[in-house]
């Protein structure tokens, strides 16, 4: 049996989605590895210290560390896990999670080549971070997409009788939550019947400002907080367009899930985001932070039904492809 150290963010919190550790862990699981994980720890500097510890635990028992690796403060976990790996001689794979490594890649290329020229492999959910990697030299990267298990996506073909809009992420600056509230104060002062539903934890404080930004544009946004992953999918029966308003992004596990539902998608047109909808053919695209265009977008979903149903079935047939029992292969190709 295989025996994997996963090293990332396990936290289990109402502030904290489902992360990559959680999801592929569990699939991993599935195909029979023995699988441990780090940190759990809400401190950052505590969760540091928990994973160093960990990795010395299991050092002499695991045939791989996975390390999910961001581009922010979290960057240096996995700088110093990996180095760790390297002086105990233990194949490591980072998998690439943020969306803003490129600026990383930029800004600090000494260090991301310590981690990445030395690695076993790395792993990129997207072909946007593995072009990006390429051209900074860094070859050893093999793309296996995120994965979902499609049985648990009901695809329903929606109607238009009412814009009803669904954003569901973290609340973060990065993500641009208050552009989903702009959206529907703008439809609204169009004439036309407009919902908006918030789905997603509260990560920086940007919530109580999301909040204050709609009651002072008088309008009314459904918040519920963090889901778990049937209660949203469930809820998304009831809406039929899904806004993604980020200012950076990788390949968002949510909108590959709206795509699987069939929910027509409007997403800013950042980082990876152009690699998995494909503008006009599966979603629409948009430039970042623009109101006028994303309403716009949404309107012609809205005026044309076929258009509509054309884009989300292409949608659910691209997501098919992200089924688990398609990417495990990948996966079992680098760990067997």
């Amino acid at each position: 049996m295989r025996k994997i150290l996963y090293i990332g963010n396990n936290l289990k919190t109402k502030n904290a989605n489902i992360s990559s550790i959680q999801a592929l862990g569990g699939f991993l699981e599935q195909e029979g590895f023995k699988m441990y994980y780090s940190s759990s720890q809400l401190n950052k500097i505590a969760r540091m210290i928990d994973m160093i510890i960990t990795l010395m635990k299991y050092k002499n028992k695991v045939d791989y560390v996975i390390i999910d690796t961001y581009s922010t403060r979290n960057f240096y976990y996995a700088l110093l896990i990996s180095q760790l790996c390297r002086i105990f001689n233990i194949k490591y794979i980072p998998n690439l999670n943020g969306g803003n490594l490129p600026a990383r890649l930029n800004k600090h290329p000494g260090l991301c080549n310590l981690i990445f020229k030395n690695s076993y492999i790395n792993v990129s959910p997207s072909f946007y971070l593995k072009d990006e990697f390429y051209n900074h030299g860094h070859t050893n990267v093999k793309y296996i997409p995120n994965a979902i298990e499609i049985k648990n996506y009901d695809f329903r073909e929606k109607s238009f009788d009412k814009i009803k809009l669904l954003w569901v992420r973290s609340f973060s600056q990065i993500y641009n939550p208050k552009l989903a509230v702009r959206v529907l104060k703008k439809l609204t002062d169009l004439g036309f019947e407009t919902e908006l539903c918030m789905v997603g934890p509260d990560s920086d404080g940007s919530l109580k400002s999301v909040k204050e930004l709609a009651k002072s544009l008088d309008v009314k946004v459904k918040f519920t907080g963090k889901l778990d992953k049937k209660d949203w999918i469930e809820l998304a029966k009831d809406y039929n367009i899904f806004i993604n308003t980020t200012n950076f992004d990788n390949t968002p596990v949510s909108v590959i899930e709206a795509m699987a539902l069939g929910l027509s998608v409007v997403s800013t047109n950042v980082g990876g985001v152009p690699y998995l909808v494909q503008d006009h053919y599966e979603g629409i695209l948009v430039e970042k932070n623009n109101l006028d265009g994303m309403v716009q977008a949404i309107l012609n979903i809205v005026i044309d039904q076929n258009f509509a149903n054309e884009i989300a079935r292409n949608a659910r047939k691209k997501v098919e492809q992200f089924d688990w029992g398609m990417v495990k292969r990948a996966w079992l190709d680098v760990l067997v």
